[in-house]
């Protein structure tokens, strides 16, 4: 899921939101997590990595956001109910945090088709509130 937003935009990082020292964390715990991580638990470790930087975004920065900036991709993105949009907003956000990391967020499964850990998380992201069995 690319979208032409990321090729756009210069270079962007959660760090910009949660600081320095929580970005530093979470790049330290993929790095740990991924080589050997199911994409289905990873996915969703991503995913409150993301909400949890959506609540600050909204905390820190209530009508104030720039528009290019990485916080107004995550409220905006915490509006979206589409993968794919939400992809367009932070696939660039996610793509830096693994590389960040060094890991790959591309895998391939036992049939030999490709997926992606940030495709899962971005999906995760959206679904956070669904509930299925109320």
């Amino acid at each position: 899921m690319t979208s032409r937003k990321e090729t756009t935009r210069p270079e962007r990082t959660l760090a910009a939101v949660v600081g320095p020292h929580m970005y530093a964390a979470w790049v330290e715990m993929l790095k740990a997590l991924v080589p050997h991580g199911r994409t289905h638990r990873l996915s969703v470790v991503v995913a409150g990595m993301l909400q949890h930087a959506a609540g600050v975004a909204y905390r820190h920065n209530r009508g104030k956001t720039p528009q290019e900036s990485v916080a107004i991709s995550l409220l905006t993105a915490s509006e979206e109910v589409d993968p794919e949009e939400v992809a367009g907003e932070l696939g660039d956000v996610l793509t830096r945090l693994f590389g960040d990391a060094k890991v790959l967020a591309e895998r391939v499964n036992a049939r030999g088709d490709p997926y992606s850990i940030i495709d899962s998380a971005l999906q995760e992201f959206v679904a956070w509130e669904n509930m299925p069995w109320e």
